[in-house]
């Protein structure tokens, strides 16, 4: 596996695979990974398509694993990166950190995502969907 981020809040390795490996560490990590899985798993019932999928999630190590992005962008409008966390408020979530680190590029289909919602907040008034599956747990 590929490190590609080792900070006091968390590991991030990418297998060979394409999938993405987040442990959470630190100041309130249990909160905080328990909150990224939240997150994820309301995002993928509101069927948006810009944010990583978790694939299972691991408690006991504080550990998500999700799919792939892309790759971080290095440059981009300030306007289209604004625009492109407006368009996850229509989701119905608020992004703690609307800056260009949390910005990934998916060339598969030509698309920038969002990443990192460990601090990220469900907009008030937006109710949870039934119809999402909690992510298989190990």
């Amino acid at each position: 596996m590929l490190q590609v981020k080792d900070t006091l809040r968390s590991t991030v390795r990418l297998s060979y695979e394409g999938l993405v490996y987040k442990t959470f560490r630190g100041p309130e990590a249990a909160a905080r990974f328990e909150n990224e899985v939240r997150i994820l798993n309301f995002l993928e019932a509101q069927n948006c398509c810009f944010v990583p999928r978790v694939v299972k999630s691991i408690p006991s190590e504080l550990q998500i694993v999700t799919t792939n992005c892309g790759s971080r962008v290095e440059h981009l409008d300030e306007d289209r990166i604004q625009e492109l966390f407006l368009e996850l408020e229509s989701y119905g979530v608020r992004h703690d950190d609307p800056a260009l680190r949390n910005v990934t590029y998916r060339q598969s289909d030509g698309r920038f995502c969002v990443i990192d919602f460990e601090f990220a907040t469900i907009l008030p008034g937006i109710c949870p969907p039934q119809t999402a599956p909690p992510a298989p747990q190990i």
